[in-house]
C-alpha cells in the first residue's frame, strides 16, 4: 500500500480543512494516509516526532542510503525541509497569494508542484518546477431539509482577500436592498449603527449554525481579491447557491457564467506571487441587481447547476489526485 504523509499547520481554517480534506480523499482512494497537522495539541507533539525521525533519516540519506518512511510527502502551503528525508517523493501544494519566499531555494527539492488551480500552473512552471494541476474541493455543505431564501450571504472569515469592504459599502448605499449577513472576523469600516438590512455577526459562530446560514442563504457574495482555491466560493456551490464573483483568476475557474455572477474588477495589485483583482464598484452593483432580477425559473436552474458543478468537480479531485500520487509514488 502507498504510504502518503500530509503535512500542514492546524490554523482552525483553511489550511485545517485541507488537511481534512487531502486525508479523506487519498485514505478512500486505498492509500495509507499519515497525518501531521503542526501546532495542534497533541499532533503538535506528533510533528515534534516526526522531525526527530527525519533528523535520523536526514543523516542516513547523507550516508547514501534510502531512507523514506513514506513514499510521498504532500506539504500544504509551505515546504518543511525538516520532512524531506522522510519520503521518496516529495510535493508542495502552494497558494500562490501566501508563497514564502524561504520556500523559493527549496523547490528544487520537490519532485512536483500540484496546483489547486490551473491559474497556478505557469506561476510556478516559470520558477523552474515541475507543475501538475489537480485542482481541490471543499466539503459538501448541502442540507437539503433547509428553505433556501433570496437573501444575501458573505462569508468573510478572518482573511482580508474576500471583498468584504466593497459589499459593506455598497449595502450602506442600498437600505432598500434585502438582508445581507456578513461573517466576518476581520474589521471593517462602518458606521456606529448598521442600517437594518445588514446583520454582521464578527464573534464565535458555531459549525452548525453556520452551515444553516449556507444553506438557507440562496445568493452567496464572494467578490475575492485572491484566492488559492475559494473555499467559501466552492462550498456556497455545494449548498446549490448562486455565487457572485470576480471575473478574473482564479475565481472565474470556479464560478461558470452559467451557474454564478461575475463581476468585473476595476484595478490590480500584487500579493507575493498572485494578482490581486479589485473589484469594480458599479460592476459589483450591477451584479447584485442581476441577482434580484432572476426569476424563479431561472433562480432554479443556476442553483442546480452550481450544485452539479461541485460533484464533478470533487470526483474529478479525486481521481487525479490519486492517479498522481500513484504515478509518482511508482516512480
Amino acid at each position: 500500500m502507498t504510504r502518503v504523509q500530509v503535512i500542514a499547520r492546524d490554523n482552525g481554517a483553511g489550511l485545517s480543512r485541507d488537511l481534512a480534506i487531502l486525508a479523506r480523499a487519498l485514505g478512500e482512494a486505498g492509500f495509507e494516509v499519515t497525518l501531521s497537522a503542526i501546532g495542534a495539541g497533541g499532533l503538535r507533539r506528533q510533528a515534534t516526532l516526526l522531525k526527530r525521525q527525519a533528523q535520523v533519516a536526514w543523516r542516513r540519506w547523507r550516508g547514501g542510503e534510502d531512507a523514506g518512511r513514506f513514499d510521498v510527502n504532500l506539504m500544504d502551503e509551505r515546504g518543511r525541509p525538516d520532512y524531506l528525508p522522510l519520503a521518496r517523493r516529495n510535493v508542495l501544494l502552494p497558494h500562490p497569494e501566501w508563497f514564502d519566499e524561504a520556500d523559493r531555494p527549496r523547490l528544487d527539492a520537490f519532485d512536483r508542484v500540484y496546483t489547486k488551480t490551473r491559474h497556478a500552473v505557469p506561476i510556478f512552471e516559470a520558477l523552474g518546477c515541475r507543475a501538475e494541476f489537480v485542482g481541490f474541493t471543499s466539503f459538501d455543505r448541502r442540507l437539503p431539509d433547509v428553505a433556501r431564501e433570496p437573501m444575501f450571504f458573505h462569508l468573510g472569515g478572518r482573511s482580508i482577500n474576500k471583498g468584504s469592504q466593497p459589499l459593506l459599502d455598497l449595502w450602506l448605499r442600498k437600505p432598500h436592498w434585502p438582508m445581507l449577513t456578513m461573517v466576518q472576523r476581520t474589521p471593517l469600516q462602518r458606521p456606529a449603527q448598521l442600517p437594518g438590512n445588514v446583520r454582521l455577526i464578527d464573534d464565535y459562530l458555531d459549525d452548525a449554525e453556520l452551515q444553516r446560514l449556507q444553506n438557507r442563504h440562496l445568493f452567496h457574495l464572494c467578490p475575492s481579491e485572491t484566492e488559492g482555491f475559494g473555499h467559501h466560493l466552492v462550498e456556497g456551490m455545494s449548498v446549490g447557491a448562486i455565487v457572485l464573483t470576480t471575473d478574473a483568476p482564479p475565481m472565474n475557474e470556479m464560478v461558470a457564467a452559467d451557474c454564478g455572477v461575475r463581476a468585473a474588477y476595476s484595478r490590480t495589485g500584487m500579493q507575493r506571487l498572485a494578482t490581486t483583482y479589485f473589484v469594480d464598484p458599479v460592476a459589483l452593483e450591477a451584479g447584485v441587481e442581476h441577482l434580484l432580477a432572476l426569476d424563479a425559473e431561472e433562480r432554479c436552474r443556476r442553483s442546480g447547476a452550481a450544485r452539479a458543478w461541485w460533484e464533478v468537480n470533487d470526483r474529478a479531485f479525486r481521481q487525479r489526485l490519486a492517479d498522481a500520487v500513484t504515478a509518482l509514488a511508482s516512480s
